[in-house]
């Protein structure tokens, strides 16, 4: 018989305690693959081997404690994507602060709840399966865009570093890096005719070409998760103009949902720095000269001086078409 489909999902359970591994393993076990570590170390050798899609993971461990677990598995390029769940005892604020700042998405405070720990589980998996979508329909747009993949991919880390200069939490930064490769995902309803054609669009093609931003909102969809919305958000608004002659509305000043003024700023900066068949990269002088100038034009004037001061430094570091730039780990 086959399994269950929740069955394909792969949880590490990390404890110390015998018991209160089976009281998890009692919990879960019908619903979810599960594999176990009884210590940090193991923990992190078992995360390597089996890949699991989410880790409960306790605190209070001999060797190395639940907080350390976790620092390590983000600092992982292989295992940070992995969501990570503290099980513990310890409830205080300070305690869960900790656990955020260590990369935890969540907590679970023993004794544990087996409605509350599948609900939290079903969470953090579909975030999970949502980002795994986005990241397809990247992949998708790549096939039809004369773009790179790594151009889409720069575009998040801009974005993710952007709004860390404004002051975004670490949740809303995170969500925009994945969501604003998104921007362009629209291209892939576009004919082939026009969107691969060599020389300059004529009024009629780029009449069609300019739907790009509503395609892609209506291919992401609107009543799906925050990320998702947050995706189709940018998609439809990262060509208007805060001038207001942009598109596909021409909205002007801040009714550009600031996450569309994000990347409008992140895109332009990026396609004028990579070659493309039909021009050559800019030189960052000339770059620079052109954000400037259009402040207030094209690009939302308080976000301009802040690209240029954070993130244009660890940009411009990067060879042409690189995949990514000069980024402190974790990231």
């Amino acid at each position: 018989m086959d399994k269950p489909m929740d069955k394909l999902w792969k949880i590490l359970v990390v404890d110390d305690e015998a018991m209160n591994l089976q009281v998890l393993r009692d919990m879960l076990s019908g619903t979810y693959a599960l594999v176990y570590a009884k210590n940090g170390l193991q923990a992190l050798d078992t995360a390597r081997r089996h890949r699991p899609d989410l880790i409960l993971l306790d605190v209070m461990m001999p060797d190395l404690d639940g907080y350390e677990v976790c620092r390590r598995l983000k600092a992982d390029p292989a295992l940070r994507h992995i969501p990570v769940i503290f099980v513990t005892a310890m409830d205080a604020e300070d305690d869960e602060m900790k656990g955020f700042e260590a990369g935890a998405v969540d907590y679970l405070t023993k004794p544990l709840s087996a409605a509350l720990v599948h609900a939290r589980i079903r969470t953090h998996i579909a975030l999970v399966d949502q980002v795994s979508m986005l990241d397809r329909l990247c992949v998708a747009g790549e096939y039809k865009d004369q773009e790179t993949g790594n151009h889409v991919r720069r575009i998040g880390i801009y974005a993710e570093l952007l709004a860390r200069a404004l002051g975004w939490g670490p949740d809303a930064c995170h969500a925009i890096r994945q969501a604003a490769p998104m921007h362009d995902i629209g291209k892939i309803a576009i004919p082939d005719r026009i969107l691969l054609k060599p020389g300059k669009l004529d009024a009629e093609e780029m009449a069609i070409m300019r739907t790009h931003p509503e395609r892609g909102a209506s291919i992401i969809g609107s009543n799906g998760s925050a990320l998702l919305r947050l995706a189709a958000s940018i998609a439809l608004n990262h060509h208007e103009k805060w001038d207001g002659s942009g598109y596909p509305r021409g909205l002007a000043g801040t009714d550009i949902p600031l996450e569309g003024r994000i990347v409008a700023l992140a895109d332009v900066f990026d396609a004028l720095m990579s070659p493309r068949p039909y021009k050559r990269p800019w030189a960052l002088e000339e770059v620079v000269a052109h954000l400037e100038a259009q402040a207030g034009r094209h690009f939302d004037p308080d976000l301009v001086p802040l690209f240029l001061a954070e993130v244009v430094p660890q940009a411009a570091t990067r060879g042409p078409d690189q995949p990514d730039v000069n980024l402190p780990d974790g990231l």
